[in-house]
């Protein structure tokens, strides 16, 4: 048997164990986590009307708030990706082409120089001079605004190789054709077979890099904010349920603070919805009836001017390259092709052009292309027969410069100029007209949206002070 040891208590007592929970009776609970506790207050807070309207106006709240954040991050994702096409990538598309279109006609002035003979033309030199140097410029420039990395850098490197390059073979040219040897033609030839080969399809890579770059922007700034639209909705559908549920309870048709929150949340939906759809009608109008038109009218530039470069060379060099079938002038040959590839560009570019003043330079050009090709062809006709020096005559033009198919070429050049120009200031005026239907959003957004989400808590404050 077990003895069972007691103390003494006060006064020769002795005191009693303490007596133990009863026999079946349940656990004490044990103390539960932060997030438990939060969650029971929050249930046994959802069970009064005070604290289901709480909770209803910190969701509406948080619903405004949610759809102006979304806005203000979709429009500014937008807004930049407008300002590239307006400010960026269009105008390094537009320096690609030029940089092409400067390759192009240098050649095309390097053979006339030549075909003048040992006094070359000032005018000619001159322009020659100016192309290179631009095409110098716009190479530096693009370096400067170009990411690092990519094709378009690692076209902008090769071209800044080649074209010292092809300078020192033209002047080589130059200075032994002015000492009557026939080398210069070989010297000549080789730089247009540089040109065509190295030079010019560096330059078409990267112009069509940057276009792409271009494309991609525009892509991106027409892109609709479904996620700001479907926020919106969201946000205005539980205002329009609180409101309903508001009706029900007291029997009063309007909450101030709710319908402010609601009209401010249409405002910007509305204002979304409108200005986006303002932007994306700019920006298709600036692709549209811009940069497709300045696509093709830079296409039948650059085909104008290495038909006329290949002209030229067809007197230099009197025969002596061949086309693959062995018989031809391969350099008539090639300036059948660029023919047929400045019709082809010319009718597209007339059916782009939206308006007379689009219309009457590409117009223009076409009649002078048929007059070059007339001339080409007599000139063809006395060059065959044995007469270099009239074909020679037909071919560069006199002093005067009349009634040569260089005067026809530098006609067909001018309008398609004229056309450029006319084609990058549409393009200018849509774009930046899209772009500006974006102004302002973002920041009428955020405060449209503060001012709603304040304006909800204030509504739902109201009918909590019923309570009180």
């Amino acid at each position: 048997m077990a003895i069972t040891s007691r103390a003494p208590a006060p006064g020769g007592g002795v005191l009693a164990p303490p007596a133990g929970p009863p026999a079946g009776a349940p656990e004490p609970p044990g103390r539960g986590t932060a997030w438990a506790e939060g969650v029971e207050r929050l249930r046994e807070a959802a069970t009064t009307e005070p604290g289901r309207l709480r909770i209803i106006g910190a969701v509406l709240a948080a619903l405004v708030v949610l759809f102006g954040a979304v806005t203000v991050w979709e429009i500014s994702d937008r807004a930049t990706a407008a300002d590239d096409v307006v400010g960026h990538s269009q105008p390094l598309s537009a320096d690609a082409a030029n940089i092409y279109r400067s390759l192009a006609d240098a050649d095309t002035a390097s053979s006339s120089g030549f075909l003048a003979g040992a006094q070359e033309p000032r005018e000619v030199r001159q322009r020659y001079e100016k192309d290179i140097a631009n095409a110098s410029r716009l190479l530096v420039s693009a370096a400067a605004n170009t990411g690092a990395g990519g094709e378009s850098r690692k076209e902008i490197a090769l071209l800044g190789e080649e074209l010292p390059r092809y300078t020192g073979l033209i002047e080589q040219a130059r200075a032994t054709n002015r000492q009557g040897l026939p080398l210069g033609g070989a010297y000549l030839r080789y730089a247009n077979e540089r040109m065509s080969t190295v030079l010019l399809p560096a330059a078409q890579r990267l112009y069509e890099a940057e276009t792409g770059r271009l494309y991609t922007d525009y892509d991106d700034a027409r892109s609709w904010p479904f996620a700001s639209i479907g926020a919106g909705l969201l946000g205005i559908g539980a205002l329009a349920w609180a409101q309903r549920r508001n009706y029900r309870r007291t029997n009063r048709v309007f909450n101030h603070g709710l319908v402010a929150a609601t009209a401010a949340s249409i405002v910007v939906l509305m204002w979304l919805v409108v200005g986006h759809t303002v932007a994306r009608s700019g920006l298709s109008e600036a692709r549209s009836d811009g940069q497709e038109s300045l696509k093709v009218l830079n296409d039948a530039r650059i085909a104008s001017l290495q038909a006329r470069a290949n002209e030229n060379l067809t007197l230099v060099a009197r025969g002596a390259v061949l086309a693959e079938d062995k018989k031809s002038d391969k350099y008539d040959v090639d300036y059948t092709k660029n023919m047929r590839e400045l019709d082809a560009g010319l009718s597209a570019a007339l059916r782009l052009a939206d308006d007379d003043s689009g219309e009457e330079p590409v117009s223009k050009a076409v009649a002078g292309v048929t007059q070059w090709k007339q001339r080409h062809a007599s000139a063809r006709e006395s060059d065959m027969r044995g007469d270099y020096d009239l074909a020679l005559v037909q071919v560069v033009g006199d002093k005067d410069h009349k009634d040569s198919s260089g005067a026809s070429f530098d006609t067909v050049d001018a309008s398609l100029e004229q056309a450029v120009v006319h084609e990058q200031r549409e393009f200018t005026q849509a774009a930046r007209g899209g772009l500006g239907a974006l102004g302002g959003l973002t920041t009428g957004a955020a405060a449209l949206a503060v001012v709603g989400a304040a304006a909800a808590l204030l509504g739902i404050g109201r009918r909590l002070s019923e309570y009180r």
